[in-house]
């Protein structure tokens, strides 16, 4: 009996004509104008111009919200990315990297979601978080001819290149970079299960390095990018 009045209370309540899109879109604009703390239902309702229960319509709360956010932000850097065609490795990796950073530059607010909120998989590492990149990002470096330990390392390397530059580049435009916020249970909500639970194709690239890819390296990355860093210092104040 509960369930029906509660049903029936919701469809009284809901928008004409919102769409799930619509939803996260008005969430997206809030959080630009606002920040990712200051996003709660009811005031992307009242944003919205409705009552908060109408939301749920179409999110099942604000961990869904939030795990939708981040799709549809990695979403525009694919398409960007569908647009052009590398003649070289170094070229796909200049075009990916300039796509994540003006996604950053453009929702400095929104963007450390993709950077904080932790991944589902071992395999994916923000910002580079879902499937899809990751899978497109080790085909691409296989086609220009780099072995697996190599593709795997290029990734390590090239996403902590990425997550610290760009999360400076937001903080300095007001993006919230504190750690991810514990998910709530809300049910339905998808939280950050979206980019790890997608069943692998077990003739993807992800599939068949997802060994290399979980394994943990930090240690030796911290190292290496150490000693990376005091070489071109030295390389500069001896010139």
């Amino acid at each position: 009996m509960g369930t029906e009045v509660n049903d029936q209370a919701l469809r009284r309540s809901s928008a004409p004509g919102l769409s799930r899109d619509q939803v996260v879109g008005a969430a997206l604009g809030m959080i630009d104008d606002q920040g990712t703390r200051n996003l709660t239902m009811r005031g992307l309702g009242k944003r919205i111009g409705v009552e908060a229960m109408s939301l749920y319509r179409y999110v099942s709360g604000r961990e869904d919200l939030l795990e939708a956010i981040v799709d549809r932000l990695l979403q525009g850097i694919r398409e960007q990315l569908d647009d052009a065609v590398p003649t070289s490795w170094q070229e796909y990796l200049q075009n990916l990297a300039h796509s994540v950073r003006d996604l950053a530059l453009a929702h400095p607010r929104a963007f450390p979601l993709i950077a904080t909120r932790h991944p589902a998989a071992p395999w994916l590492r923000p910002p580079l978080r879902s499937l899809e990149m990751v899978e497109d990002f080790l085909v691409t470096l296989g086609d220009f001819g780099f072995a697996d330990e190599q593709k795997v390392e290029t990734y390590r390397a090239f996403t902590s290149f990425l997550l610290g530059h760009l999360l400076l580049d937001a903080a300095a435009r007001g993006g919230e970079t504190a750690p991810a916020e514990e998910p709530l249970d809300e049910g339905d909500a998808q939280i950050s299960h979206a980019d790890g639970n997608t069943l692998l194709a077990r003739d993807s690239e992800v599939f068949r390095l997802r060994g290399l890819l979980s394994e943990d390296h930090g240690e030796e990355e911290f190292e290496s990018a150490l000693e990376t860093l005091l070489d071109r210092i030295e390389m500069q104040i001896s010139q």
